[in-house]
């Protein structure tokens, strides 16, 4: 199984659309250098597949652009949430291991009040660094 990152996005708010960047500094056992969500817990990183997002495209929602789910990359290839809490995957140059797959939505978003529904918090998944190192967008996403 193989997939390819599409874009890696941050913010420095919790609560708020990420912005793309390019390349991004993952610290172990922290997260993403810069991003609201690091720290020392078990949602350090958050994943989100182009395949997921298009199922809410396809409910008619335009204008969906990566990060717009908070998610910290947005993956292609890769089933995320088929994967088991376990699951260890090289992203670059880091391993992440996966810690939770799905969340519980306390504050429904903006897209589910549009549609009535959002798929991060059942095909979204959660991972720690396990070892640090630069992503960029375009690295390949390999399990471990």
């Amino acid at each position: 199984m193989e997939g390819v990152v599409k874009a890696i996005n941050i913010s420095k708010g919790k609560g708020v659309p990420k912005d793309p960047v390019e390349v991004a500094n993952f610290i172990e056992d922290f997260g993403i250098e810069g991003d609201a969500h690091a720290g020392k817990w078990h949602r350090q990183v958050s994943l989100l597949g182009e395949e997921s997002i298009q199922k809410i495209r396809d409910m008619g929602v335009e204008g969906l652009c990566t990060g717009r789910f908070a998610e910290n990359i947005t993956t292609e290839g890769i089933i995320l949430y088929e994967l088991p809490v376990g699951t260890r995957l090289n992203i670059g140059e880091t391993v992440q291991e996966v810690t939770q797959i799905g969340k519980e939505c306390h504050q429904h978003c903006a897209i589910f009040h549009q549609v009535g529904d959002c798929v991060m918090p059942r095909e979204g998944i959660f991972t720690k660094v396990i070892k640090g190192g630069k992503v960029n967008s375009g690295d390949k996403i390999t399990l471990a």
